[in-house]
């Protein structure tokens, strides 16, 4: 008589239970940005019940609902969904390919390329509008990242980790350097830089995500091709190697999606602190390490932090508001702490 082992419930259920978690904490981050978005329509100096919202969205009238909804709150909604997920994403790809926790969109110097583009158009240009900044800062940040990389190629060990980060915080500081030092001799200049600097999506009209979304776009389907190789990358080059993966094309297809999100999200609303360190760390504690869950939930929070400070800056102080990239200082660091605490407590 054969008799059949049974399979081990373990191997079986972990995955599935992982997998339903995965899948759930997706939903629950879905229903989160839908929230987030209402809040946005609807809260602010003049705050609108959900059925105005509704109605000024399907069946506009030409009512003061319908101009508060479609030409004062739409457009800062739409960027701050392009800005939010960029950041966030972005956030995912540095710290995976830095292998360094505390990556954010600084670390490899393509913020400050950004910044350093935008205080070229200013002073060199005489660019006056946030539609024109952004193509002088999303040039700069690709010039930032080209510095970045072709410099790290060109060292002994080639674009490893550590290489990125020196050679990213070395430009930082070379960027930052000139950018003071153009602020300093032009007080023009100062005066319309210091209102973008200080990050926020409000004042920004829907041609302003029209220029930045092509950009996101092609950032987040890089970002999706390079995941699995981000995956192997984690265990060490040389495991990712025998795993088939062309280390040097992960690492060239990460770098340029992390590019063009920062340049997108930067040029576009300033450079909006803690979202692209803070929310990695949130979606990496609840889904795990796979970057492709990581990737797509970062995606869902990053919107979600940043829409929820752009509420609060509106509603602290009303008719005026503080700009969203103070508030998700504010929010970030708390939140930030809260998470290293617990991955502490969890490891020990």
């Amino acid at each position: 008589m054969t008799t059949v082992a049974a399979r081990p419930v373990g191997l079986k259920t972990r995955p599935t239970r992982r997998g339903t978690r995965r899948v759930a904490v997706a939903v629950g981050a879905l229903l989160l940005l839908g929230l987030a978005v209402l809040a946005s329509f609807a809260l602010g100096s003049k705050p609108l019940a959900p059925t105005q919202v509704w109605h000024a969205l399907v069946a506009p009238d030409g009512g003061e609902a319908t101009t508060i909804v479609r030409e004062l709150r739409m457009p800062r909604t739409i960027l701050a969904l392009i800005v939010g997920a960029s950041l966030a994403v972005a956030g995912v790809l540095l710290q995976a390919l830095t292998r360094n926790p505390l990556a954010e969109p600084r670390i490899m110097g393509i913020s400050a390329g950004a910044s350093f583009g935008v205080v070229v158009a200013i002073a060199s240009f005489g660019v006056s509008s946030l539609a024109g900044y952004v193509w002088f800062g999303i040039a700069g940040a690709l010039l930032a990242g080209l510095l970045v990389f072709g410099i790290a190629n060109r060292t002994r060990d080639g674009a490893s980790p550590v290489t990125l980060a020196l050679v990213g915080a070395a430009l930082d500081a070379s960027f930052g350097a000139v950018v003071v030092g153009l602020l300093s001799i032009d007080a023009r200049t100062f005066e319309e830089y210091r209102f973008w600097v200080v990050g926020g999506v409000a004042g920004r009209d829907t041609s302003v995500a029209a220029q930045v979304v092509p950009f996101a776009l092609v950032g987040l389907l890089l970002a999706a091709v390079a995941a699995r190789g981000l995956d192997a990358l984690a265990l060490g080059d040389d495991v990712a190697r025998g795993l088939g993966h062309r280390v040097g094309l992960v690492r060239l297809s990460g770098g340029a999606a992390a590019v063009l999100l920062i340049g997108a999200g930067v040029a576009a609303a300033g450079p909006i602190a803690f979202v692209g360190l803070a929310v990695p760390h949130l979606a990496r504690g609840l889904v795990g390490a796979d970057h492709r869950w990581t990737l797509g939930v970062s995606a869902l929070l990053g919107p979600v932090l940043l829409l929820t400070a752009d509420v609060i800056g509106r509603l602290i102080a009303p008719p005026g508001e503080i700009p969203a990239g103070i508030v998700t200082a504010l929010v970030g660091a708390p939140l930030l702490v809260f998470l290293v605490r617990r991955a502490r407590v969890v490891t020990a």
